[in-house]
């Protein structure tokens, strides 16, 4: 990719950030409402740091920062670059407010425009397109925190607007068996990926089926009726012990009311929809549901393995979306035609190790994925707010067992 190509795409991710803080009032921007979540204005902030920390200060001549305490204040968890402020305190932080952070990010757009029209060195190119794809991440990422965020007020407001339409109707699931055998994953280009994708390599699978489709809230309502968070066979010993201590009666964001069980999404409140995937949900969770169903969560070969299958009779990735109506929330669209990448992160019963043969890069960056590499499990697919173009069928998302604040279903396996 040429230096001028990078260059639009950067400036249409960067548009894009602003775009999804644009809903939200300088005091929705502000606020934490739990050590994992981090503010509005600070994934803002981090995401223009990424760029002046790792391209702009080392190979921009005479680039000036612009506030050396920026510098710590938005260092996520690079040790290697210096010290950090406290994940759980940047909630905390009432300055530097979002006018001087909008600034900030115009400083670091105008000094990257300068050194990509000095048509950079490749490395330099593939830097920057890091540093997209890592924004990329924090979108996402800023909207799972905005729904939290929301979720604890309650007057339940709504981020976005969106389309209001009957409950869907719940329809059975179908199935794609796979003989097994030895077979190859693992990202294999071309284009972009991240390092914990590769290298490529082989595994050894036996014959097994992975369903259509994601799990639904009616088939999670039915768990539930039938005792599911009350029933400690159904779960891991960790799983269970979670579940008592915090009291988990159902998925996250679910409530239940005279009428029925209601779901906040980052379109406000409203009844769950049978027909729409189950998210917010643990691994924890997940385990147990497919115990309960009789059948198992997919090793990431497995997943990765049958959606690519998939793909080659469908179109391609899902149709680009992000911020229509149904973004804020899996789709309903249900079938032997469900999209393997969109909707929810599925869990699957991978813990997050490396490749055979895989190595962090060197220096800071070397950061990004592989000292995360312990106590937590992948997940695949891709979900309704990730943004267009940055999913793939090799991604490995990761994250703790107990985690149910991102938009996290589960695609149930068997053995055939």
């Amino acid at each position: 990719m040429s230096s001028i190509d990078v260059a639009e795409r950067l400036i249409a991710t960067r548009a894009l950030t602003e775009r999804l803080a644009a809903p939200l009032s300088p005091e929705d921007q502000t606020v934490q409402s739990m050590p994992d979540v981090s503010p509005t204005k600070w994934h803002r902030a981090h995401t223009s740091w990424f760029f002046e920390t790792f391209l702009l200060e080392p190979h921009l001549p005479g680039y000036q920062q612009f506030h050396p305490a920026f510098r710590t204040l938005f260092n996520s968890y690079y040790d290697s670059v210096g010290p950090k402020h406290s994940r759980s305190d940047r909630g905390i932080i009432t300055r530097p407010g979002i006018e001087q952070i909008a600034a900030y990010r115009r400083h670091i757009d105008g000094a990257m425009a300068d050194l990509l029209a000095r048509d950079p060195h490749r490395d330099v190119v593939d830097l920057v397109e890091l540093g997209i794809q890592h924004e990329q991440q924090h979108q996402e990422l800023l909207l799972m925190d905005i729904a939290h965020v929301l979720s604890c007020n309650p007057l339940l407001p709504a981020y976005a607007l969106v389309s209001t339409s009957p409950p869907g109707r719940d329809a059975a699931p179908t199935w794609t068996p796979h003989p097994g055998g030895t077979v190859e994953f693992g990202h294999e280009g071309p284009g972009f990926a991240f390092d914990n994708e590769s290298p490529r390599h082989v595994a050894y699978l036996t014959p097994f089926a992975l369903a259509d489709r994601p799990v639904s809230s009616g088939e999670w309502l039915a768990f539930m009726d039938d005792g599911g968070y009350r029933r400690p066979e159904l779960w891991l010993s960790e799983g269970w012990a979670t579940v008592q201590d915090g009291a988990w009666t159902a998925p996250l964001y679910w409530s239940m009311h005279p009428e029925g069980w209601r779901e906040f999404t980052l379109g406000g409140d409203g009844p769950v929809d049978p027909a729409r995937p189950v998210t917010h949900i643990s691994y924890f969770e997940a385990d147990a549901f497919a115990r309960w169903a009789g059948a198992r969560l997919p090793t990431e070969a497995e997943w990765e393995v049958v959606s690519n299958e998939r793909l080659t009779s469908a179109d391609g990735l899902p149709p680009a979306h992000l911020l229509d109506p149904e973004v804020l929330r899996p789709s309903a669209s249900f079938g032997s035609n469900s999209h393997p990448l969109g909707d929810v992160w599925q869990w699957t019963s991978s813990s997050y190790s490396p490749y055979p043969g895989y190595s962090p890069p060197p220096g800071a960056v070397g950061e990004y994925n592989g000292k995360f590499m312990v106590n937590q499990y992948v997940l695949r697919g891709g979900s309704c707010a990730t943004p267009p173009g940055h999913v793939r069928t090799s991604y490995r998302n990761f994250f703790p067992a107990s985690a149910r604040w991102a938009f996290t279903g589960l695609r149930l396996a068997r053995d055939e």
